[in-house]
């Protein structure tokens, strides 16, 4: 009975931690460069990889302006592996995206 226990806890353990995804990074207000890695439409979310290797998760605001070919586009316009460049500002603990180009 103890062992089945133990196991039960190493796999919800195991199971927290998976669910929990990669960490992020928060970085200086600025613009940077890298790829989408996941998007998460229904919250209006991007995760981007930068070109240095840190994780930026950036939750849309009203102010964000998304373009393509110096067009503005709509939100569904985001896919994974897509090149993009950020404008961000620090805000505390929170990186607010300003723009986001599709390159």
């Amino acid at each position: 009975m103890k062992l089945l226990i133990k196991n039960c806890v190493l796999i919800l353990t195991i199971t927290f931690f998976i669910s929990c995804g990669n960490p992020t990074d928060v970085v200086e207000s600025g613009t940077y460069t890298g790829k989408i890695i996941e998007v998460e439409a229904d919250k209006s979310e991007i995760y981007v990889e930068t070109d240095d290797g840190k994780i930026l998760e950036l939750y849309f605001i009203e102010e964000t302006k998304l373009t393509q070919n110096d067009e503005v586009v709509p939100f569904e316009t985001l896919k994974e592996d897509q090149k993009v460049e950020v404008e961000v500002k620090k805000v505390g603990k929170r990186l607010d995206p300003v723009s986001v180009k599709i390159q």
